[in-house]
């Protein structure tokens, strides 16, 4: 994916890097002032003079006037640039809050910043980031009593640190493990469809291959006998029609398989979402005489119940069914979650409108004895109502 314009907060040939902090946010639709709102806690650094004997003292004014510049341009670094340039700026809001430290208690903010942002470092394990908080608060407890500072000042930075930086850490692993698991959903719909399209394409090369050899064949043959024995050639000419008529039959047989195709790249995709999750996924489709108009909606219910399920669940176990029930086809997906009340979003409102735009319907239910059951249902169209007749 190509860098995106970051309009809005910096100039306009300023280019986001594809793995920065802030790319990954769009990437998963958060507006582009989300990370920025985090700034709100540099209110400290106006704050803390309030606290100290000097107050806002022209000292103050001055090293605020110099520092804080700089500090909101290594945030921006840390949000902007790519993931191994970031704890380059981490490390020097650290620094910037040892240099300041002597003359300028509001610089622990700058600290605080540096030790969360820290962990948008691709660090191999979460313990190695945690060894590398440890180490800056002790660096950072050693300097603030040497140069006198209390330990009620100090104490509750190792604490806010740690359990901050560790949790936004956590929070980011999933959203990149979130990130993986949809390119791997993409990867997985887009090799079903190519399989599908090479599939068809050697049936076609297969059954056509040989039935326009033998119209050729004929139609030679037709011509050479139209002058020396006109009835054989019209027996020619009949038996081409035929052979026409049975290819276009073949044909129609083969391209039938396209039907089934996005359904099983849904359910494909399913499987290495859920089951990427430590979820079992055990799957019943029977898709013979499903119209494509029909199983394009079905598939989208399947996308969408799954990604509830992954999202909201909890589930150890999830079971997908479609089956053609007298006049009717009936998608149940059904998990051992949490369950609870549904609140009905966008996903479950354009699920429930598709089904009904071809006189479905969409029920929610508890499972038994704990869960979810979602039902979709359509009633059945036979093959030559559901799709428009050839010539």
């Amino acid at each position: 994916m190509g860098a995106l314009k970051f309009e809005g907060f910096a100039p306009r040939w300023f280019r986001l890097a594809p793995d920065s902090v802030l790319m990954q946010s769009q990437c998963r639709g958060a507006p582009a002032w989300a990370e920025y709102v985090h700034l709100l806690w540099t209110m400290w650094v106006f704050v803390t003079p309030v606290f100290t004997p000097q107050g806002y003292d022209a000292r103050w004014w001055l090293l605020t006037a110099v520092s804080y510049p700089l500090f909101i341009a290594l945030y921006v670094g840390t949000l902007a640039l790519p993931a191994r340039r970031v704890r380059a700026c981490a490390i020097g809001m650290m620094l910037l809050c040892l240099l300041l430290l002597p003359w300028y208690p509001g610089g622990m903010s700058y600290f605080v910043f540096g030790c969360v942002m820290l962990g948008a470092h691709p660090w191999r394990n979460g313990w190695r980031y945690a060894a590398a908080l440890l180490l800056a608060n002790v660096v950072l407890l050693v300097s603030a009593r040497s140069i006198g500072y209390p330990w009620s000042a100090v104490v509750w930075l190792p604490v806010t640190t740690l359990v901050v930086g560790l949790l936004v850490h956590v929070e980011r692993q999933r959203h990149r493990k979130d990130a993986q698991l949809r390119l791997s959903q993409e990867e997985v719909r887009r090799l079903a469809t190519t399989a599908e399209r090479e599939r068809i394409g050697r049936d076609l090369h297969d059954l056509l291959g040989h039935t326009l050899s033998l119209v050729a064949l004929k139609a030679d043959l037709a011509g050479r006998l139209l002058d020396s024995d006109p009835r054989a050639a019209r027996r020619e000419i009949g038996e081409l029609g035929q052979v026409a008529r049975d290819a276009l039959a073949q044909v129609r047989r083969a391209v039938t398989g396209i039907r089934a195709a996005e359904l099983a790249a849904e359910l494909a995709a399913a499987k290495v979402l859920l089951e990427g999750e430590g979820v079992s996924l055990s799957v019943d489709a029977h898709t013979d005489d499903l119209p494509p108009a029909q199983e394009t909606v079905l598939a989208l219910c399947v996308r969408e119940a799954v990604t509830n399920i992954h999202r909201h669940a909890r589930a150890s176990a999830v079971r997908i069914s479609l089956r053609r029930q007298a006049q009717h086809w009936r998608l149940q997906v059904e998990d051992d979650g949490r369950g609870g009340a549904i609140r009905p979003g966008n996903g479950l409102a354009g699920m429930r409108e598709r089904l009904q735009a071809l006189g479905g319907s969409l029920s929610i239910e508890p499972a038994s004895p704990r869960g979810t059951r979602l039902a979709a249902e359509l009633p059945h169209w036979s093959a030559v109502a559901a799709e428009p007749a050839h010539p």
